[in-house]
This record gives structure tokens, sequence and C-alpha cells, in this order.
């Protein structure tokens, strides 16, 4: 049986890596024209372990993929410092995704044990399946890739430095769900809370900038985006039964936007503003609630300035929908219920 495993992972292998392992690393390099120091830096950038100098692991696909890359930076297009951080974000993003395909492919086996156990129906079965996820993944990279571009072009300012609302909105009381939930219930729970805030902010015309279990950050371009953003969600997961009480914070004004993440202090205050919300409740920065308070469907409280990390005398103000009664909430209190990460 062991033989069998061993006959059908190297089939897998060789078609996901599209052929055999034929090259050391220095043979690699020689192929491609490549000097060694550039492309260890390159290989150690996607996430990729260091090998022994005489392992023969790299293929003819290695070889192409390399000397693309060092004809992309000898034309100039690709500046050496930007390559090495455009490789190490590629790495990150894409080795999640990985990880998560081949979980996917291991349910499959395992719900058809026969399939593993023949070599060649395995093999059958990846070939058909890779090109499949090859073009699906190409179509929405080039969708998203339109999409920005779009928005880029339209600006007439600086295409990393932009004014955006920045938002985070958490499960409430998650660290304690998941002491006393079974996995399945916790994997139900993270499923729904994704699904939730994808639909959400794609709704809104807004993006993810990242998941981090419990929590989402979120960035839109407008202040009534962001907010519709957060009091939907607050909404939708107040009307499930199988989700926890969601709270939220956002701020408004300069980021800077760099390989799909954002920074600036604004990012660190819609933070600190979602440690100090109650459960159900939308935390804005001044700034952004005196961006809010000149549009119709919406009201802010301002609430006494607090002291959390960072910020001595934060302002903030409570958001709601107009038409919501206003209930007396209590103020925070001077720090946040739980930290952030």
């Amino acid at each position: 049986m062991t033989d069998e495993l061993d006959a059908a992972q190297r089939r897998v292998e060789q078609v996901l890596l599209g052929g055999d392992r034929l090259y050391t690393r220095q043979e690699t390099c020689d192929k491609a024209g490549v000097s060694l120091a550039r492309a260890e830096g390159l290989w150690r950038a996607l996430g990729f372990a260091t090998v022994p100098d005489d392992a023969v692991v790299f293929t003819a696909a290695d070889v192409e993929a390399l000397r693309a890359t060092d004809e992309l930076m000898s034309a100039g297009i690709l500046e050496p410092d930007l390559t090495i951080a455009t490789a190490r974000m590629l790495g990150q993003h894409l080795s999640r995704l990985a990880e998560w395909q081949v979980d996917l492919l291991r349910d499959v086996l395992t719900a058809n044990p026969e399939l593993a156990a023949d070599e060649r129906a395995l093999g059958r079965f990846v070939e058909g399946l890779v090109p499949a996820l090859e073009r699906i993944q190409n179509h929405a990279w080039r969708r998203h890739l339109a999409a920005f571009a779009g928005r880029a072009l339209a600006r007439s300012d600086e295409l990393e430095s932009v004014s955006e609302v920045v938002g985070f909105a958490d499960m409430v009381g998650f660290t304690t769900f998941t002491r006393r939930s079974n996995e399945a219930e916790l994997v139900s729970v993270v499923d729904k809370f994704d699904a939730l805030t994808a639909e959400v902010v794609a709704d809104n015309r807004g993006r993810i900038v990242k998941m981090l279990g419990d929590e989402v950050m979120f960035v839109a371009d407008s202040p009534a985006q962001g907010a519709e953003i957060a009091l939907t969600m607050l909404e939708r997961a107040d009307a499930d039964p199988d989700l926890p009480s969601l709270r939220a914070g956002m701020a408004y004004g300069y980021v800077v936007n760099r390989f799909g993440d954002v920074y600036g202090s604004v990012v660190n205050i819609a933070a600190r503003l979602t440690s100090v919300a109650r459960p159900g409740t939308v935390m804005v920065s001044r700034e952004l609630a005196d961006e809010l308070a000149e549009l119709g469907p919406y009201t802010v409280r301002h609430r006494r300035p607090v002291s959390v990390r960072g910020f001595s005398r934060l302002r903030l103000s409570v958001l709601r929908r107009s038409d919501e009664e206003v209930p007396s909430i209590p103020l925070v209190p001077d720090t946040p219920r739980r930290g952030r990460r």
C-alpha cells in the first residue's frame, strides 16, 4: 500500500510541477542565465526553503519562470527591490490558497478512497482539475486587475497615497466561543462570517484587506460606502442566530497602499475604535463623523475622548442610521475591553 501511495504522490507532483525534477539550483541558474544570488533571493522571498547544492528539485518550468523574471528586471520594468517585495507578497498569498486547495483535495480523496489507491485514476483527476483551477484563478485575477486599474486611472492623486475609510469588524466573545465549541461548530461560524463580510463589502464597492480569524479589515473609497459596509455587517450578523454579535470601528483619512495592504495612523485609529466599541455598535473617528453628519441616512452621536494604546485622547462617535431610535449608550471605558492583534 505504501508503494502505491508513493507512486500516486509522485504522479500528482509531476502533474502539479509541470514535469520531472531535473536540475540542481546551480544548473537551474545556468540554464536561465541568472546569478545564483538573485535566484536564491527570489526563492526565499516566495517562501520556499533553501535546498542543498546537490539536490535535484527544479524543473524546466522553474527555469522558464526564473528567466522571465530576470528579463523583466533587465528591461527596467521591475526594480530588484520591488521584485523581491512582489515575490514575497505572491508567496504569502498563494501559499494560503494552495493550502486550502490541498485540504479540498484531501477531502475528495477521503470521500473516494478508491481514487487515492489508483495511481492512473488519480493522475487523470489531477490533470483535469489543475487546468480548471488555473482558468478560474486567471479569470478572477484579470477581473480584479481590471477593477483596480479602472479605479487607479480615474484618480488624479498619487496611486499609493489616498484618503480612504479604513474599518475593522470582529465577532464579540469569539475567544470564549472557541473554548466551548467543537471543530465543526467553529468552522461553520468562521465560514459564515467570511461569507457575510465578503458579500457586504463587495456589494458596497469596498475591498477586504485581510481576514484575521474573528476579524475583518476593509477599506472603502467614500465615507458613505464605509458606513454602509459596517452597519450592514452588524445588522446581518444580528439577524443570524448562528453568528455572534459584531462590533466595528472606522476612521477616515490619508493612508498608504502597498501590495494590497494599507498603512498609517488611520489604520491604528480604526483598530483602537473597534477595541472600545460595544457589541452591535459602530465607532467612528471624529473626522469620519464630521463627513457622515452631512449625509441624510446617518446619525452620529459624539462621545467623550478615550485613552487607548498610542492615543491619549482619541475623539470618537457612535454611528447609526437616521431612522433608528438612538438609546443612551454608556460611555466607553478608558481602556479597551481586549487588545488588538
